[in-house]
């Protein structure tokens, strides 16, 4: 499997075995195991994506494990060994969590989300994501004054690129973005590249804010 990722971190506090990691390694990627906490040393020079095990872990009032919210401003995380009913999954979302791996899930579904989080997807159900961008949207004061410097980046935007910001923004995955516009997934990603260049935006998650912020004046076309 090809990825841009460096090695998955895994911080895994409980004595069973870690089998996400045994599965991500089945599919070719580099993994690494840490116990505690305190061992867990970022690595600004490489480009790590951290697992943070929700069993164990410190959690806030939400069931976010705390070290996930004093990591995801820096580096990519996901948290795995979920508990259902036990996290609210917009809190997450909103923090910066690429994704939710359950631990009642079935295999080849957290392979899936590993793959797709790996390749800088999110990893949410797609009503969730959906819900929560149309929430934010109409809360959104629509005479947000724009700086020049946003102004410039609506301008160069292409309508392509704006459609492709609508469908991230509903949740679609590439595959899903490609099959809708008559495209290869190829060009789909070399799309997103240049959206991300465009709005400075480092991955998905911080294209949904940006979206949220200005989607009235984007004149997004279906």
């Amino acid at each position: 499997m090809s990825s841009n990722i460096d090695e998955l971190v895994f911080l895994h506090q409980i004595a069973s075995p870690c089998h996400l990691a045994i599965l991500a390694e089945s599919i070719g990627l580099k993994t690494r195991i840490v116990k505690h906490a305190a061992e867990l040393e970022l690595d600004k020079n490489s480009n790590n994506f951290y697992l943070i095990s929700q069993k164990g872990a410190a959690l806030d009032a939400k069931g976010i494990p705390l070290l996930a919210s004093r990591l995801v401003n820096h580096v990519p995380v996901a948290l795995y060994q979920v508990e259902r009913g036990s996290l609210d999954q917009e809190s997450a979302l909103l923090l910066g969590v690429r994704g939710l791996l359950y631990s009642d899930q079935r295999m080849d579904l957290m392979l899936t989300g590993l793959r797709k989080m790996v390749s800088d997807e999110l990893w949410y159900d797609r009503p969730l994501i959906s819900k929560i961008f149309r929430r934010l949207v109409q809360q959104l004061d629509t005479n947000v004054d724009l700086t020049e410097e946003t102004e410039a980046i609506m301008q160069r935007l292409t309508n392509r690129e704006r459609t492709i910001i609508q469908l991230v923004s509903s949740g679609a995955r590439n595959k899903e973005i490609a099959q809708r516009l008559c495209i290869s997934e190829h060009t789909v990603k070399a799309h997103i590249s240049s959206i991300f260049r465009k709005t400075e935006s480092r991955n998905r998650v911080e294209l949904l804010r940006w979206a949220q912020t200005y989607q009235s004046h984007c004149e997004l076309v279906s």
